[in-house]
């Protein structure tokens, strides 16, 4: 870092640390009080002089963050290593959600190769992520819609489905967005 930059650093924090502390911008070994001229004072050194305690409750926190509630409802159905998945997802409010991801997890993996709808992703081998955009508090669902091929040619999978972002909302009711569903290879729709 060139030298000027350095100074125009260091003069900038003693401005803010003596905005903050009352007697900061004193040099070392003296007290606020002690005058520069160089006059000789009966200053107290800075390493004995008395430290302010800082005001109790005036503390200034983060801002609360928005409430919303997500959920996320439908069915799985497996048959012949094929598994349909269809989610509604929506926002019971009270805020909206700019925008929230969907987590499905395979108890077996995924085939290697197949087509994911607009908006997903696979994260592992038996792992998928979709975006649900954003979800207006009481507005209408977003409708996601999967057909997947599992690896192999199980009797049956379970899925697992959960929020991994809320758009940074604090959902209190959780459990209405986190579903496991045992769907056997009958080709049965299987409700969450």
């Amino acid at each position: 870092m060139p030298l000027s930059a350095a100074a125009a650093m260091a003069a900038a924090m003693t401005v803010l640390v003596a905005a903050v502390v009352p007697g900061a911008a004193a040099s070392a070994g003296t007290s606020p009080e002690t005058p520069t001229s160089g006059a000789p004072t009966s200053g107290v050194p800075a390493s004995e002089a008395p430290v302010p305690e800082a005001p109790v409750g005036e503390v200034v926190g983060a801002a609360p963050l928005p409430e919303a509630d997500l959920s996320h409802h439908g069915y799985v159905s497996f048959s012949g290593g094929h598994i349909a998945i269809r989610i509604r997802s929506e926002n019971l409010g009270p805020s909206d959600v700019t925008a929230s991801t969907v987590r499905l997890r395979f108890s077996a993996p995924l085939a290697m190769t197949q087509e994911l709808p607009y908006g997903c992703l696979r994260s592992g081998k038996a792992t998928v992520l979709c975006e649900t955009g954003g979800l207006r508090s009481g507005g209408g669902a977003r409708q996601t819609a999967l057909d997947l091929r599992l690896a192999g040619g199980p009797d049956e999978v379970i899925v697992r489905l959960d929020t991994v972002w809320n758009g940074g909302v604090r959902d209190k009711d959780p459990k209405n967005n986190v579903h496991q569903v045992l769907a056997p290879a009958t080709g049965d729709a299987y409700a969450f």
